[in-house]
C-alpha cells in the first residue's frame, strides 16, 4: 500500500492534492457539473465548450479568504483553489468551525447524520428489501446511552427468489437527497464525531453493495464490472458545492479503498476514471425544490406588457421574475438550467424533474 493512500486510510479528509497526483484528469472530471455544461453547450449551438465546474453556493468562503480570490458564491471550484497552499480549504463539516457550522445550518438547514442514525434507517430499507432484519450487521444500544453496530459474519445470504439475487440487489437504485458528505451512501467517518470507519464496520448504502461484490465476486474484472453497477445505481444531490465535492471524493476513494483491500493492489487510472465519471453526474449540485442548478433562475420579460408605437426604445418591457418561483404550485416552471442526470442502463440523460412525472 502507498504512502499516499495509508495517509487517507487514516485520516476523514481526502486531500485533494491526493487525487489530483494521481491524475490532474481525475481531480477536473471530480469538479465538473454536466448539466452546466450541456446548458453551456447547446446556448453556443453546440460548438465545442470550457468545461463548466459546480460552484461554491455559500459566502463562507468569501468570507474566509476574501471577495474576488475565486471563492465568491458564484465563483466555480477550480482545482487551483483547493490544491498545494490551497489543499486545506474544502474539509469536512466535522473540521469546520463551530461557527461555520451553526451558519450553515441556519442558513441552509445542514445538518448532520450520527452514522448510528444512518445505519438504523439503511437497515430499515434492507429489512423490506430482504424480508428480513439485521441482515448486514446487528445494532447495540450500550449503558452509557451511545450506540453501536456488530457487522454479520459470514457471506450475506439472499432469499430464494429470482428477483431478490445479490446482482439485482447491487443494481437496485438508491438515490440521498440533499445529501451533504453522503453519509448514508458511504460511511469513510461519522460525520458528528469525525471518527474513521474501517470498511469491515461500514454502513452506507454503496458500502453494502461493495460488500456484496466483492464477497461474490473474486475474479478482479467480475469485481470491476458490478463495481461499476453499483456506482451506476447510485446518485446524490446537494446544493452546496463544497459538499457536492466531498460527497464524490467520498464515493471515489471508498472505491479505491475496498479494491485494495480486496486485491491488495492499486486500481488502474483508466478504472478510476470511469469510476470519477459516473460520480460525476451521479453526485450533482441542485436546488432539491427546484430541480435546477442553485439560484439559476431569473427575471424575464412579460409578454403582455404594454408598448407605445414608436417609443420602443424608451419603454422596456417589463421584467418579472422567473415564473416558476411566482408560482410555487407550478415548479415546472422555473426557468432556471434544468439539472440532467444518467440513465445507466441504456445510457441516457434525463432530465431529473422529468421523473417526478
Amino acid at each position: 500500500m502507498s504512502a499516499t493512500t495509508q495517509h487517507i486510510e487514516n485520516n476523514v479528509d481526502i486531500l485533494e492534492d491526493d487525487i489530483y497526483k494521481i491524475s490532474p484528469d481525475l481531480l477536473s472530471m471530480l469538479l465538473k457539473d454536466h448539466s452546466a455544461t450541456r446548458a453551456k453547450y447547446n446556448l453556443q449551438e453546440r460548438e465545442e465548450v470550457k468545461q463548466v465546474n459546480i460552484f461554491w453556493a455559500t459566502d463562507i468562503y468569501e468570507q474566509r479568504y476574501g471577495k474576488g480570490n475565486g471563492y465568491d458564491y458564484h465563483d466555480p471550484i477550480t482545482i487551483e483553489n483547493i490544491i498545494k497552499k490551497n489543499g486545506n480549504v474544502v474539509q469536512p463539516r466535522v473540521n469546520k468551525s463551530a461557527e461555520e457550522q451553526l451558519k450553515r445550518t441556519r442558513e441552509k438547514a445542514e445538518v448532520f447524520t450520527p452514522s448510528w442514525i444512518c445505519n438504523k434507517q439503511c437497515n430499515l430499507i434492507d429489512n423490506a428489501w430482504f424480508g428480513r432484519e439485521n441482515v448486514f450487521n446487528n445494532e447495540i444500544d450500550l449503558p452509557d446511552n451511545t450506540h453501536d453496530w456488530l457487522p454479520a459474519e459470514g457471506e450475506i445470504q439472499f432469499p430464494n427468489d429470482p428477483e431478490k439475487t445479490w446482482e439485482k440487489y447491487v443494481s437496485d437504485t438508491r438515490l440521498e437527497i440533499t445529501c451533504g458528505e453522503a453519509p448514508y451512501l458511504v460511511s469513510r467517518y461519522d460525520t458528528i464525531t469525525g471518527k474513521y470507519i474501517p470498511i469491515s464496520k461500514r454502513i452506507g448504502i454503496l458500502d453494502r453493495k461493495l460488500r456484496v461484490v466483492s464477497e461474490r465476486c473474486d475474479d478482479e474484472d467480475k469485481w470491476c464490472h458490478y463495481a461499476l453497477i453499483a456506482y451506476q445505481s447510485t446518485y446524490g444531490y446537494d446544493w452546496q458545492g463544497d459538499n457536492v465535492l466531498l460527497a464524490r471524493e467520498a464515493l471515489f476513494w471508498t472505491y479505491i479503498e475496498y479494491f485494495q483491500a480486496k486485491f491488495n493492489k492499486k486500481p488502474r487510472k483508466d478504472t478510476l476514471m470511469s469510476i470519477a465519471y459516473i460520480i460525476s453526474w451521479n453526485i450533482w449540485q441542485m436546488d432539491g425544490l427546484k430541480f435546477v442548478i442553485p439560484d439559476s433562475c431569473k427575471k424575464e420579460c412579460r409578454n403582455d406588457s404594454p408598448q407605445i408605437i414608436g417609443l420602443e426604445d424608451n419603454n422596456p418591457k417589463e421584467m418579472r421574475g422567473c415564473p416558476g418561483c411566482l408560482n410555487s404550485d407550478m415548479p415546472e416552471l422555473h426557468n432556471g438550467i434544468k439539472c440532467y442526470i444518467k440513465d445507466w442502463t441504456d445510457d441516457n440523460v434525463i432530465k431529473f424533474s422529468d421523473l417526478l412525472k
